[in-house]
C-alpha cells in the first residue's frame, strides 16, 4: 500500500513537469534569479536573454514567476521578463538568415527576369528586322510587278497596232492585186490582136 502511495506521489510530482510549457527569457542582457517571489530574496544566479526555461508557477501579487532553467536550477524572476515567444536575441539571427535567403532568391529571380527580358527584347528586335526586310522586299516586288504590268500593257498595245497595220497592208495588197487584175482584164483585149476565124469556123 505504501509502495503504491509513493508511486502515485511521484507521478503527481512529475505531472507538472510533463505538461510544463516552454517559456523564454525576454530581451535583456540578463536577469537575476531569486530564491523567492520578490527581489528581497537572495540571488541564486542569473539567466541570459533568449534562454529557454520551464514555467512552474506565477505570483501575481509580486509580479514574479517561478522557472527552471536549462541547468535544472529553480528560482524566481520578474514576470515581465518571461515570455512564450522567443527572444529577439534568438529570433533576430534566424530572421536575418531568412532575410538573406529571401534577398538571394529575389536577386536570382531579378537576374532571371532581366535575362528573360533581354531575350524578349533581342527576339523583338530580330522580329522587327525581319518585318522591315519583308516590307522592303514586298515594296521591291510591288515596284517590279507594276513595271511588268506597264510593260505588258505597252507590248499589248504595240501588238494590237502591229496587227492593225498588218491587216491594213493585207487589205491594200489584196485591193492592189484585185485592181491590177481588173485593169489588166480591161487592157489586154485591146492590146492583144484578135485571131481571124478560119473558114471551118476554127480560129
Amino acid at each position: 500500500m505504501k509502495k503504491q502511495f509513493f508511486v502515485l506521489l511521484a507521478l503527481l510530482l512529475a505531472l507538472p513537469s510533463a505538461f510544463a510549457q516552454q517559456y523564454f527569457i525576454a530581451d535583456k542582457l540578463f536577469t537575476y534569479m531569486h530564491a523567492g517571489p520578490n527581489n528581497t530574496y537572495r540571488i541564486i544566479g542569473s539567466v541570459n536573454a533568449g534562454d529557454k526555461v520551464t514555467f512552474i508557477s506565477n505570483n501575481n501579487g509580486t509580479g514574479y514567476t517561478q522557472i527552471q532553467d536549462s541547468r535544472g536550477r529553480k528560482g524566481w524572476v520578474e514576470s515581465k521578463f518571461v515570455s512564450q515567444q522567443e527572444s529577439m536575441a534568438v529570433r533576430l539571427p534566424r530572421i536575418e538568415s531568412e532575410l538573406a535567403t529571401v534577398k538571394t532568391e529575389l536577386e536570382k529571380a531579378r537576374n532571371t527576369a532581366d535575362q528573360e527580358q533581354a531575350g524578349l527584347i533581342s527576339s523583338l528586335e530580330a522580329r522587327n528586322t525581319q518585318i522591315a526586310e519583308m516590307e522592303q522586299n514586298y515594296s521591291e516586288i510591288s515596284q517590279k510587278l507594276t513595271a511588268a504590268q506597264t510593260e505588258v500593257r505597252n507590248l499589248t498595245a504595240k501588238l494590237d497596232t502591229q496587227k492593225e497595220d498588218l491587216l491594213l497592208k493585207y487589205f491594200m495588197y489584196g485591193g492592189g492585186v484585185a485592181g491590177g487584175g481588173l485593169l489588166l482584164g480591161l487592157i489586154l483585149p485591146h492590146v492583144l490582136p484578135r485571131r481571124k476565124k478560119s473558114p471551118n469556123g476554127w480560129a
